[in-house]
């Protein structure tokens, strides 16, 4: 199956890295959401029949994150806000469970994921306009649990293209890890759940004879390298705004586009 390429199409893909790379940068949240129901349409629009679109998005979703939450854990690591034992105690979970979630997704059909992600995109817009921080109730489970929890976190984030900080960061927050510290951490634990993610997704898809040219499995390399070209522009932008604008209003409004997007991905089902 050959895809469009053309300079429109590539601009999209660019453009939608543009955005992502704001957003994440403005709220602190991961493109993933953002890039996965867009990607699903701009894969339509370049001429992808219904049946892959889902397993694209979200491999080339998770392939976005590896690079891009390589400079947010670096500008994290440089103000000493990453908990790296916290990471090590998380990240050997995260990654079997995102590799095993990627290799399953690669099986399933692509509407029982464009369901799963339709449930997540709704928990994600109402945890956003709540602007949700569990209070502190217990100090941090040992190296089994935090395993267990990686490997969780790992899963669902594999079936819904992101780094993990939605789900990682309520955890970090509820066993009395500073916000700004779990944060970082989960920007942190980010990079093994995105790499084990888009590692899965491109196994899994290896020998599928029906994916486009320019696939690497289920990542679909001229989208990704476009998202990645525009993000990296962006992301900075957004955290210098963050300072200057009401985030909890901003926050609001992403919630109400994040139920938008749902809304319109159930109504396609």
């Amino acid at each position: 199956m050959t895809l469009d390429l053309a300079p429109a199409l590539l601009a999209g893909y660019f453009a939608l890295g543009l955005a992502t790379g704001f957003i994440a940068g403005l709220l602190g949240v991961g493109g993933g959401l953002i890039i996965v129901p867009v990607l699903i349409v701009q894969l339509h629009a370049a001429g992808l029949g219904p049946g892959l679109e889902a397993q694209i998005a979200l491999g080339t979703s998770l392939a976005v994150i590896v690079f891009t939450s390589l400079s947010s854990v670096r500008a994290h690591h440089r103000h000493g806000a990453v908990e790296w034992p916290l990471v090590r105690r998380f990240a050997g979970g995260a990654l079997a469970g995102t590799l095993i979630g990627a290799l399953l997704a690669a099986r399933v059909p692509g509407q029982v994921l464009k369901v799963f992600f339709v449930v997540f995109l709704v928990y994600a817009a109402i945890q956003m306009w709540l602007d949700f921080k569990p209070a502190a109730h217990r100090t941090l489970p040992g190296s089994a649990r935090c395993t267990a929890a990686g490997g969780v976190i790992g899963a669902v984030s594999s079936w819904v293209g992101i780094g993990g900080g939605t789900l990682s960061v309520p955890f970090m927050l509820w066993h009395n890890v500073p916000l700004h510290r779990a944060i970082a951490t989960s920007a942190a634990i980010g990079f093994p759940i995105a790499l084990a993610g888009a590692a899965g997704y491109a196994i899994g898809g290896g020998s599928r004879p029906d994916l486009p040219p320019g696939s690497v499995g289920f990542i679909y390399l001229p989208a990704l390298g476009g998202i990645v070209a525009g993000s990296v522009l962006t992301a900075p932008l957004g955290a210098r705004t963050t300072h200057r604008l009401p985030v909890r209003r901003l926050k609001r409004v992403f919630a109400l586009l994040l139920a938008v997007l749902a809304i319109r991905m159930a109504w396609t089902l």
